[in-house]
């Protein structure tokens, strides 16, 4: 297979063969390609989608198989299943069937390698709590996370937790030592806190800017306080619900495209259609353009939309390339988790993207590379 296409990071038109999964042939390409190639995306957070949630006791390898290739349909063709708050026994079950999904998978294999959990050790106060159920929020346990890891068979790459929790920096320094990435992420943590957190091996902010009360100290809070550690990367959804393009647009200038991964954050009722729902213990309400609330409340519970709509979105809020915003969804997230790197390139796999975009206009996948 040869496709003919303009490379996201240069504008030129290419051929690129493909054989047997892998790129063997990068030249000029003699057409005039309107489409572009990227390598697919990365997302580090999906929760689910189509109904299908990560977390569901009931989950099945038939339904995680249908979350991968409704992410890929997206351009999304490596992503991080992400867990979230809840008892003991349905975080080990999810862990569990994942890893039987991949096991039974080679596809699966492929396109899952490794898994992020996003609490349960988390902030129990309203607003940075967000969506996680109340009563499965608890301080960090480290044998109750080695036996979830032992059921993800050791795949859990990324942990998000709060530091402001009784003895989170110790389960940080273990994490860190175990080449868990952390993240800092739905949490009230005064300014020394998350300093402590960082000395202690945390990586980066999970949606940074999200998570958080609805009304803050001006100058002295925790947004702040990690938007200006340097040592800190941060993912951001930039679904066009969860921040403004103003906010988007400091994130991105502050951290740099370097330290900048994007997420969708896609919930399990990603692709539903509006209508009010029962998840994670809680009512969730889709609306009328995607946007996903605690039934009642402002407070978000997960993206309705998917990787490509963040790709679009953060170009038009933060000003960036489309080569800049292609590094967030793909780069980034790699090498954070130390993962290899997708390019364009003989001999790399042929895990690609093939969408339409004009300047200012959505990103439109077209086919799988």
């Amino acid at each position: 297979m040869i496709l003919h296409a303009k490379h996201h990071a240069t504008g030129r038109p290419v051929a690129v063969t493909v054989e047997n999964g892998r790129i063997t042939a990068v030249a000029g390409s003699d057409q005039n390609p309107q489409q572009w190639l990227a390598p697919a995306f990365f997302d580090p957070q999906i929760n689910g989608c189509l109904g299908i949630s990560f977390n569901s006791q009931s989950l099945t390898p038939e339904q995680v198989r249908t979350v991968a290739d409704t992410c890929r349909a997206h351009g999304t063709g490596t992503f991080l299943p992400t867990l979230i708050t809840n008892s003991f026994d349905a975080i080990r079950h999810g862990f569990a069937t994942l890893e039987q999904s991949r096991e039974a998978d080679a596809e699966l294999r492929r396109r899952i390698p490794g898994y992020h959990l996003e609490g349960p050790y988390l902030s129990g106060e309203d607003g940075p709590r967000g969506a996680h159920p109340k009563e499965y929020i608890r301080d960090p346990d480290w044998d109750e996370f080695r036996r979830w890891q032992d059921a993800a068979a050791g795949r859990i790459r990324m942990v998000t937790v709060a530091p402001e929790r009784a003895g989170a920096i110790a389960f940080i320094e273990k994490l860190t030592a175990a080449g868990v990435v952390v993240a800092i992420g739905h949490t009230a943590a005064t300014g020394a806190q998350l300093r402590d957190a960082v000395k202690a091996g945390a990586k980066t902010s999970t949606h940074l800017g999200n998570g958080s009360h609805a009304l803050l100290p001006r100058h002295d809070n925790y947004i702040w306080e990690q938007l200006a550690n340097d040592d800190l990367w941060a993912s951001v959804i930039t679904d066009g619900h969860h921040l403004p393009p103003a906010v988007v647009k400091c994130i991105v200038r502050a951290k740099g495209v370097a330290r900048t991964l994007l997420t969708c954050d896609a919930g399990s009722l990603a692709g539903m259609p509006p209508g009010k729902y029962r998840e994670w213990s809680t009512d969730l309400e889709v609306l009328p353009g995607g946007k996903i609330v605690v039934a009642g409340t402002p407070f978000l519970a997960g993206s309705g939309h998917f990787t490509d709509v963040c790709v679009a979105n953060v170009i038009r809020f933060a000003g960036v390339s489309l080569a800049e915003a292609v590094e967030m969804a793909t780069m980034r997230p790699r090498q954070l988790l130390g993962l290899p790197v997708n390019t364009i390139d003989v001999g790399q796999p042929a895990d690609l993207v093939l969408f339409d975009w004009q300047p200012g206009g959505d990103v439109r996948v077209k086919q799988e590379g």
